[in-house]
């Protein structure tokens, strides 16, 4: 029976390097070479199967660099050890949400959820640190991030301050934000569907390496374009051009048809610009020009009732060939103007739109304003508790340009929770189940601050009330609304499963011990949530208790997972397992056991082979 361990090869979060060799060897079999440490690249194979010219080795191309980004590379490569634990208390509406909320440091998260969401994201927005000298910059420990994020959340004592200003005059301003953002974008991508966005908040003082950073990963291609946001009215005199204004920087996955979907047509909108002034049977029309700048058909236009002839404007054609023309003008669907003034339009009728929705253009200025998160943030909590928060309305409709129905949004610098809030408003708006991921650090608010005495120590805590607090007000504004307003809270913390870590001068102690491989101060909620993680499911799927023999078995999505992590485990809940799985036949059923779960060492035996009679073939322990 293999045994689910911590470690390296037993870590919870995707090994992302042996994941690329394990694609690599997919494709071409032949890179790959075995030693006694492991899988290796033949790099001289590699040569010859794509040829010498596409290997690029000159070193004075051009590229974009700085100190540390191998390092930062390798970060978002190395695994996770961590978990996330359950936390139903601060949840609400734990067993029907399909929402999370996940406190902790978002590299560490990021990894975690590679598996469970991999591809599952259409949209993620971000509001990262901006990279101001005063902002604190996420420290990351290439060997033991876990650890190094107690220590930023005051988890456990630590000499000094591990959250620091980022002085222009350190002499690293932009390589040390380029670090912290790096690892992040990296492992965001995988989370992406190939037909999601990622948006960004940013301002000037990184928006050009942002701009890199992004083209490195999602390719230049792939840019959507930048929005230009302006936030507040006035710049307060700030530099010599006071800035009144930031950017959204928007990338695809893949860029298709299916990326941005563009703004709902409002009932304004369509009354300003579709009406029917002939009374036309055929319904509402708005006009549309006739020429084109590409390539096309180039002749002479005559209206029928004056004689009048046209020519496409200089340098442009016409959009269809003669005899479409024709066509077109005995059905009405080409109107003239006045004789000798009025060129050739055609009508386009409202019945006739392929998508009742808008491209969203560059530049936002009815989309809300800094005054109105701040304000926003106020009334649902307290005043001057978070500042400058993103006002709900914009990143609303960020959402509502790309997302609909049930698709899933993240946001992994959660802030005071703004996105949560946007999304939720939008699914009450226009009926939609959109789901949402929150990851933010629980950073300490400050004894002095305004947050903490308002009773917030965290900034996770204002975020979750904030959350809380939009629910009520959506209940309020809306009474019988039946949408999801919940959120499941997870939080950060190092795995359940023991490391073996050999304390020699208490060596038969840990040898005695060794057969109970969890943690004592952990529940079964918690393993039972690790191997999700393990697994890569849903965090939110149902589970489903059963007692079998006794014993407590958690149905994790309708049989494809069972675990139990009961003690004393004997054969007839081995065989009441497979019972069940002939009761709920799902296509593949996994089983996990605790290790020092069994009865006696021929019960874990037998187990096995018992199962393996019922179809079920991967049985593990933890």
């Amino acid at each position: 029976m293999e045994k689910i361990t911590q470690g390296h090869h037993g870590s919870l979060s995707l090994d992302m390097v042996q994941d690329n060799i394990s694609k690599l060897k997919q494709l071409f079999p032949e890179l790959i070479t075995e030693d006694a440490s492991g899988a290796k690249i033949d790099v001289d194979v590699l040569k010859e199967l794509v040829g010498n010219q596409v290997i690029d080795g000159d070193k004075e191309r051009y590229n974009f660099t700085w100190h540390g980004k191998a390092a930062a590379r390798r970060l978002a490569q190395t695994p996770s050890t961590g978990t996330l634990r359950p936390c139903k208390e601060e949840s609400k509406d734990w067993d029907t949400t399909q929402n999370l909320f996940i406190e902790g440091d978002n590299l560490e998260v990021l990894k975690l959820l590679q598996k469970s969401y991999h591809k599952k994201v259409k949209m993620i927005y971000i509001d990262p640190p901006y990279n101001t000298g005063k902002d604190f910059i996420y420290k990351d420990n290439f060997k033991d991030n876990i650890a190094n994020y107690k220590k930023i959340t005051g988890q456990i004592d630590a000499e000094g301050n591990p959250l620091n200003s980022n002085s222009e005059t350190s002499g690293r301003y932009h390589t040390n934000w380029l670090n912290m953002m790096y690892p992040r974008l990296k492992l965001a991508r995988n989370l992406l569907r190939d037909d999601g966005v990622i948006f960004i908040s940013i301002d000037e003082a990184e928006l050009a390496n942002l701009v890199r950073v992004c083209d490195e990963f999602f390719g230049e291609e792939n840019r959507l374009g930048v929005i230009v946001w302006k936030k507040k009215t006035n710049g307060n005199n700030m530099g010599y051009i006071p800035p009144v204004h930031d950017y959204f920087l928007a990338y695809a996955k893949i860029v298709s048809d299916n990326c941005l979907l563009g703004f709902p047509l409002t009932d304004q909108f369509l009354e300003k610009t579709y009406s029917n002034p002939d009374n036309d049977p055929r319904g509402p029309w708005t006009t549309s020009d006739l020429s084109a700048n590409h390539v096309g058909p180039y002749f002479q236009i005559t209206n029928p009732e004056t004689g009048d002839q046209f020519l496409p404007p200089n340098g442009r054609y016409w959009v269809f060939g003669e005899n479409e023309v024709k066509k077109r003008i005995s059905e009405g669907r080409i109107i003239f103007g006045k004789s000798g003034t009025g060129r050739p339009i055609q009508k386009k009728f409202l019945n006739e739109r392929t998508s009742m929705r808008r491209k969203a253009e560059s530049w936002w200025d009815k989309h809300g304003m800094n005054e109105d998160g701040t304000s926003e943030v106020g009334e649902l909590l307290s005043p001057k508790i978070f500042s400058h928060p993103k006002p709900s309305i914009t990143i609303k409709h960020l959402s509502n340009i790309c997302t609909q129905n049930d698709d899933l949004v993240l946001d992994f610098f959660a802030g005071s929770g703004t996105t949560a809030h946007a999304v939720m408003q939008l699914n009450k708006e226009d009926g939609g189940n959109r789901k949402f991921i929150m990851v933010q650090l629980p950073e300490m608010t400050g004894e002095k601050s305004d947050a903490y005495k308002a009773g917030f120590k965290t900034i996770a805590e204002i975020s979750k009330e904030r959350i809380r607090c939009t629910a009520k007000k959506i209940m309020k504004d809306a009474p019988g609304y039946i949408g999801d307003l919940g959120f499941k809270v997870f939080k950060l913390d190092s795995s359940n499963i023991k490391p073996w870590d050999a304390d020699f001068e208490n060596l038969e102690q840990m040898i005695l011990g060794a057969d109970d491989s969890l943690k004592e101060d952990r529940s079964a909620k918690d393993v039972l949530y690790e191997i999700l993680l393990k697994y890569g499911l849903d965090l939110t799927l149902p589970i489903e208790e059963h007692v079998l023999a006794g014993k407590t078995v958690h149905n994790i999505g309708c049989g494809a997972l069972m675990i139990c992590l009961d003690d004393e485990i004997t054969l007839d809940v081995v065989n009441a397992i497979g019972e069940l799985k002939k009761e709920l036949q799902p296509e593949v059923m996994r089983v996990v056991f605790k290790d020092a779960g069994f009865a006696d060492p021929v019960v874990k035996t037998n187990a096995i082979q018992v199962l393996k009679q019922f179809g079920i073939d991967d049985v593990k322990s933890i």
